[in-house]
Order: C-alpha cells, then sequence, then structure tokens
C-alpha cells in the first residue's frame, strides 16, 4: 500500500471539521441551532466517513510490509528535536481506528434520538466530534508527543461532556473530579515522555523500541512505571478509578463512547503500544497485574449493591478494564486487546440500552407531571422499574445479548476474550517470576468472573423481569404503565447493531486451541496472527487438554453465576435478595454498598489536609510575603510620587530656573 497520506488526512480532519462547523455555527446563529437534521447528518457522517476509509485502508494493508507513516507536516523542530504531525497505520492503530469510528458512528446515531429534545443539540455533537478527532490522534499517532495530544484531548472532551448539563451542581463537580484525576495520571505520563527522550533521544516509536537497550535498568523500571500511573488514571485503575462511577452524570451516549469503548481504553492501548518495554520489566508486569486483579474483583462486589442502572454499568467497566491490564500482566497483549473490542460491542449495547430505559423513564415522570400528579422517583433507580420487557422488546432483547456476552456465556464475544485472560494468567503461573503469585490471580479473575455474571443477570432481571413496581411503589403513579414504549429506531438501530457484534464478534478471536483441534495445526486465532507484529505476547504452555479443561471451567463458573442470580432475581424479588445478600455477609455487604469509602478516604487524607495546608500556610504567604512585597513596591512608587509632585508647582519662573540649571550642569560636564 502506498502512503495513505490524504486519506489519513480524511480520518483525523473530517471529524475536526464537523466539530468546526457545528460550533461555531451554532455558537453564532439562533437559526442554525434549530436545524437538528443537518447538525445531526453533519456530525453523523463526520464520523462515518473515517469508518469507511478506516476500513478500506484496514482491508488493503499488508502487515508483511510494516507499518506505514503518513506525514503531515512538521510539528516542532529545537534543535536536534523534531516533532511531526504524522500517523502511523499498522495492526494496532487500525483495529483501534475502527473500533473508535465504528462504535462511535452507532452512539451519533443513537444520540439524533436521544439528544433530540435538548436545547444543547448542536453543541452536544460538536464535542462527540471533537473527541473523535482527540481520540484518533491518540491512537494513530507515530510518536508520544501527538500520541499525549490526543491523551489531553480525550480528557478535556470528557470533562465537557460529563458536565455537559453543568447548570445542576452534581454533574458539574463530577466533570471536574474526572479532570483532575486524570491530571494526576497525565502528569506522571509527561515525566516518562522527558525520561523517554533523555534516554533516546527521540519520542518516535520506532526508535524507542529499536533503543531500548539505552535505557538503564532502573530507568526502564520507572519509565514503565510512570506510564502505567498515568494508564491508571484513563482507564480507571486502583487508586484513580473513582472519577469513572460518577463520570455517569453525563448524557447516556457520553458514558457508551467515552466510558465503555473509547477513552478508558487509551491506558490498555498505550502499554500495547510499548509492550517490547514492558516484557523487559517482568516487576512492573507483577505490578500491572496486581492492580488489575484487585480493581477488577473490588469494582464488581460494589456493582452488586447498585441500584442506579448506570451505576451498575459503571462499576462492570471498572471490573472489566481490570480484566484487561491482568491480561497485560501476564503478557496478554493480543488478549488484551480482544477484549478492548468484544468489551466496546457490548458493553456499548448495555449503556445505549440503559439509555433506552431511562428515556422511557423520563417519558413516564413528564407525562404524570403533565398530569398534575408530581410523582416523585429516579427515572435511572431499578428498583422502580420491572417488567420492561413487555414494552421494550427491542431493547429488552439487546440488552439479554449483551448481558450474555459480558458475562462470558459460549458462543458469545465476552466468552471468547474473557478466556484468553483467565487462561494466559494461569499459564504465566508456571514462568519462573512469581509463578505462584498468578495462580492467586487467576483464583481472584475467576471469582469476578462470577461475581459478573451474578451482578449483570441482576440488574437484567430486576431491570425487564416480573411486573412493573413503580405503581405499587409511589403514590399517584397508577397509570405510569400506560405510558411505557419502546425508543424510536435511531436508537433501536444501533442497539440491535451492537448486539450483533455481540454475538460473532468473538469469533475474530476463537482462541488457538480450539482452532488447532477442530482446524488443524495450521490454524490459529484471526487476531492473535494478525496482531504478532506489534503485541510482545508471552507465549502459552500449557497442553491443549490444560486449555480445555481451563475453558470448560470458567464456562462453569460464569453458569453458575447466572444460575443463582436466576434463583434469586427471576421473579422481580430484588428487594428481599438483596435483604438476603445483606445479611449474609452482614458488614462486609455494608463496605461494599458504602464503596469501601474510598471518596471518604481521599477526602480525609488528601483533599481536606490540602485545603487546610493552604488555608493556614499558603494563604499566609500569599497575604504576608507575596502581597506584602507587592504592597512595598507600590507604596514606594507612591511615596516618590509624592515627594516629586512638590516639583510641579505650575510656575513659569521655576520651570525656567530649572532648565537653566540644568543647561549649566550639561556644560560643567562637557567643560570639565
Amino acid at each position: 500500500m502506498e502512503s495513505p497520506t490524504a486519506l489519513v488526512s480524511l480520518i483525523v480532519g473530517l471529524p475536526l471539521l464537523g466539530f468546526l462547523i457545528n460550533g461555531l455555527l451554532g455558537l453564532s446563529s439562533n437559526s442554525y441551532r434549530d436545524k437538528k437534521g443537518l447538525i445531526g447528518t453533519l456530525a453523523n457522517f463526520a464520523v462515518f466517513i473515517p469508518f469507511l476509509i478506516s476500513l478500506y485502508l484496514f482491508i488493503n494493508f499488508n502487515g508483511g510490509g510494516g507499518a506505514i507513516t503518513a506525514k503531515l507536516y512538521t510539528w516542532l523542530e529545537v534543535g536536534n528535536f523534531t516533532a511531526e504531525i504524522a500517523y502511523r497505520i499498522d495492526e494496532l492503530s487500525l483495529i483501534m481506528m475502527l473500533v473508535v469510528t465504528g462504535v462511535g458512528s452507532l452512539i451519533h446515531l443513537y444520540s439524533i434520538g436521544y439528544m433530540s429534545h435538548d436545547p444543547g443539540y448542536w453543541k452536544f455533537f460538536a464535542f462527540l466530534n471533537l473527541f473523535i478527532f482527540a481520540m484518533l490522534n491518540l491512537v494513530m499517532a507515530d510518536n508520544l508527543l501527538l500520541l499525549f495530544l490526543g491523551w489531553e484531548g480525550v480528557g478535556l472532551c470528557s470533562y465537557l461532556l460529563i458536565g455537559f448539563w453543568y447548570t445542576d451542581m452534581l454533574k458539574s463537580d463530577a466533570a471536574k473530579k474526572a479532570f483532575l484525576y486524570n491530571r494526576v495520571g497525565d502528569f506522571a505520563f509527561l515525566i516518562a515522555i522527558f525520561m523517554v527522550f533523555d534516554a533516546v533521544g527521540s519520542l518516535n516509536f520506532d526508535v524507542i523500541l529499536s533503543n531500548l537497550d539505552a535505557f538503564s535498568g532502573n530507568a526502564l523500571f520507572w519509565v514503565a512505571f510512570l506510564m502505567f500511573i498515568g494508564a491508571t488514571g484513563k482507564s480507571a485503575q486502583i487508586p484513580l478509578f473513582v472519577w469513572l462511577p460518577d463520570a455517569m452524570a453525563g448524557p447516556t451516549s457520553v458514558s457508551a463512547l467515552i466510558h465503555a469503548a473509547t477513552m478508558v481504553t487509551s491506558g490498555i492501548y498505550l502499554i500495547t503500544r510499548l509492550s517490547p518495554m514492558y516484557v523487559m520489566s517482568p516487576e512492573i508486569m507483577m505490578i500491572i497485574a496486581v492492580i488489575g486483579a484487585l480493581t477488577a474483583i473490588v469494582a464488581a462486589t460494589i456493582a452488586i449493591t447498585q441500584n442506579d442502572i448506570k451505576g451498575v454499568l459503571a462499576y462492570s467497566t471498572v471490573s472489566q478494564l481490570g480484566f484487561m491490564f491482568l491480561a497485560l500482566g501476564a503478557g496478554a497483549y493480543t488478549a488484551a486487546l480482544f477484549h478492548v473490542i468484544t468489551h466496546a460491542f457490548f458493553k456499548a449495547c448495555l449503556f445505549l440500552g440503559s439509555g433506552s430505559v431511562i428515556h422511557t423513564m423520563q417519558h413516564v415522570e413528564h407525562k404524570l407531571h403533565d398530569k398534575g400528579k408530581h410523582v416523585p422517583f429516579d427515572p435511572q433507580d431499578i428498583r422502580f422499574m420491572g417488567g420492561l420487557r413487555k414494552y421494550m422488546p427491542s431493547t429488552y432483547k439487546t440488552f439479554i445479548i449483551a448481558t450474555i456476552a459480558i458475562a462470558g456465556i459460549p458462543p458469545l464475544a465476552g466468552f471468547f476474550s474473557k478466556d484468553e485472560i483467565l487462561m494466559h494468567t494461569f499459564n504465566m503461573g508456571f514462568g519462573e517470576f512469581a509463578g505462584a503469585m498468578y495462580f492467586i490471580l487467576w483464583g481472584v479473575a475467576t471469582i469476578t468472573a462470577f461475581l459478573t455474571a451474578f451482578y449483570m443477570f441482576r440488574l437484567t432481571l430486576t431491570t425487564f423481569h416480573g411486573k412493573f413496581r413503580l405503581p405499587d411503589m409511589v403514590e399517584g403513579a397508577e397509570e405510569a404503565e400506560s405510558y411505557l414504549h419502546e425508543s424510536p429506531s435511531t436508537m433501536t438501530i444501533p442497539l440491535w447493531s451492537l448486539a450483533g457484534l455481540s454475538i460473532v464478534g468473538g469469533f475474530i478471536g476463537i482462541p488457538n486451541f480450539i482452532s488447532k483441534t477442530f482446524g488443524g495445526e495450521g490454524a490459529v486465532n484471526w487476531i492473535g496472527s494478525y496482531m504478532s507484529p506489534v503485541a510482545a505476547d508471552i507465549p502459552l504452555t500449557l497442553s491443549i487438554p490444560a486449555e480445555w479443561g481451563l475453558m470448560i471451567f470458567a464456562t462453569a463458573v460464569a453458569v453458575a453465576g447466572v444460575y443463582v442470580s436466576y434463583r434469586m432475581y427471576g421473579d422481580g424479588q430484588q428487594e428481599a435478595s438483596d435483604a438476603a445478600i445483606s445479611k449474609r455477609f452482614g458488614e462486609v455487604y455494608q463496605v461494599w454498598k458504602e464503596k469501601y469509602n474510598l471518596d471518604e478516604v481521599y477526602e480525609g487524607v488528601i483533599v481536606d489536609p490540602t485545603v487546610r495546608f493552604s488555608d493556614r500556610v499558603l494563604a499566609v504567604f500569599d497575604i504576608k510575603i507575596i502581597d506584602g512585597f507587592v504592597n512595598a513596591v507600590g507604596g514606594v512608587v507612591r511615596l516618590a510620587g509624592s515627594l516629586l509632585r512638590y516639583i510641579q508647582t505650575g510656575i513659569t519662573t521655576s520651570y525656567a530656573f530649572y532648565l537653566i540649571l540644568g543647561v549649566i550642569l550639561v556644560l560643567t560636564m562637557l567643560l570639565f
């Protein structure tokens, strides 16, 4: 393939153009804001056309020829340092481009219906396009500096979109929280970039990966560790994950785009891109695996207790991201990316499905309000739902498909990627470095897989099965059931598309042992073969029977989670079942329900001491020293002015005297 500079320019440029047109025209023209059909169409095509171009590049890409670089122009040139606006086309970037633009297109289409009544319609689509532009820069960049530009860009867009309804202080606070937590990780990432440049003298990926021997062992560890801290911020891992559940305050399509399919996978992409560096540091890989496993199980236990439909999905996202980091720490970079892809399908479907449910519940709330019945209930609380499958058949069917997929039930997509992660983790147990620890992590991940199936079916059964509970729980809502309805086709078409991908998406990465068993020795899984040039995977050493045994056991665990959940929640008995779990686990359940009090811990350990230090030390220093110095300078100037003003008498003879005196002084200096 020849250098596709023109095509790459379109992929990156069209979302930026969509942002500029909708943003500038919407800002300057009230009449343009009312043209919602034009705004939505323009924004959708600004993402769909890049998807088609990415698909064309993907089909015509020859992996054997190596990566293709499309250089647009020189960005910075300082001494020996040059930074290019250059984009890299290889296996990893092409897969991420397809995910970003493909899932992004479906979410843009969904947003036409979901945001149709919002007065900020034009601004919303402008921000969505800007986010796609930033995310494409992140995954296509040929150097760390351009990647960091995209990295910061998606952080800015997440702030704008999470706080889109900024007049609500809770939503505004959630946006600020996301922004600040991401800055912590970004600062560590920035230090790592400086260290890379100091060691290698370049930020180009090819130069970095071909000169890894330029790093001392200690420097390599710290670069990898600092980049991992950056990844924990963007990809919501312990200790920086608490921003993501609060980020559900934004519109649901934002949750699907940013917090299910794209931005939160940035950390996984970064570590996969630099996987040859991470393989050289087994200590860092162990740290990544431990953090990933802990994040997965902590978030899963919290998800069991949540009643907000988006809250459950938010903690589910954190948990699944933990699975991906566990895969990275187990040297299974291809499996981690595979789970990124399948997770994008079923989690985006689940988030959009939850948005469909919320859309209907809000319709019920508005209808009751129009009838003069001010019925207080939370349209996102699953305790007020139930029986919705009768009124929302498309939403229900797609939601249950995605639920089965995330639960890891074969042959849907989540089964294949989750099984690969568990298998590689178990395989690392036979390695030379901390092998026993990987067996423990495999056990933690297996328990998390059970919890995933359990809480996801708890959510689905409580929302869609049993009877509609709102009329029984809230006085004045007797006729609420008559207002339930299915969402418009602009919302259900993306749901069915994502549900279909959740069914077939796993077949792109059928595990090696399955393909070898049924396809012969020459058969390999497609994604593993495709990704091999850019992912430094640690190979499996397990026998085929052992791999089959692990797969069967993982499936049995998932089925057990579904069975237990169905027995407890199948008939809509959520309140009694939650009470039974609470009674069985006692104080531990309360810890889960209170989200391990992590926000309170951060408030007490970091926020409050910082505020007190600012009030008692920094404020005093500012007032006494900084302000004192500034006031002193002002006082000297004022004093000098007050003295010199006596010279300005306004008497002409005085000025003539000073003039003559000056002439005499100058002549004296010239003569002597």
